[in-house]
């Protein structure tokens, strides 16, 4: 199995989080789950590759063209494919991956989360989406989302088809487990 993790690009400001993406990604790497991710060395998504490669298991990374320029490309993956922009490594990303995970992050976190559950929604994929909620991180975001659902915005299934957990443990093996609801447009 490989898992598409979005994550900042930085650290944020404590510690909390680069353990929390370090514990992700050494769990990950102790039930032979490969890592897809951003390609980058830096912040949070340096941490998770890091944590994967360190043990044992396989790391591939998807990266723009501008960003790699800018030596922002992680040296040590199993493969990193250079793209021409993030409309393309966010396609390629879900071609590779076989679920979604959203650590802590900024903007591009979200919309990465926000396309892939929205696929989901829409059919275009069976893939399970999460949130790896460490820390409480999003409970805001969820409690919006429960508003979503609330005010007829958003499907209460499809509310629930996105996974919450707090832990590395209980989020793997919820995406395990993943039965896709039924498409948004039946």
């Amino acid at each position: 199995m490989k898992i598409a993790v979005f994550c900042g690009s930085s650290h944020g400001n404590h510690e909390r989080f680069a353990h929390s993406a370090r514990e992700l990604g050494s769990y990950m790497a102790g039930q032979g789950i490969d890592l897809v991710f951003g390609g980058g060395k830096v912040g949070l998504m340096g941490e998770v590759a890091d944590a994967v490669l360190a043990g044992g298991g396989k790391v591939y990374g998807v990266i723009p063209e501008s960003l790699k320029n800018r030596e922002l490309a992680h040296p040590g993956l199993t493969d990193l494919q250079v793209v021409s922009g993030m409309h393309e490594r966010k396609a390629k990303m879900a071609e590779l991956a076989d679920a979604f995970v959203a650590m802590p992050g900024g903007p591009g976190t979200m919309d990465e989360l926000f396309e892939a559950w929205t696929w989901a929604q829409l059919g275009y994929h069976d893939k399970p989406c999460a949130i790896y909620n460490a820390f409480g991180y999003y409970d805001q975001l969820l409690s919006f989302l429960n508003t979503m659902a609330d005010s007829g915005f958003l499907k209460p299934h499809h509310r629930q088809m996105l996974v919450v957990e707090d832990q590395p443990a209980p989020l793997l093996q919820a995406l395990m487990r993943y039965q896709p609801p039924e498409r948004k447009w039946v």
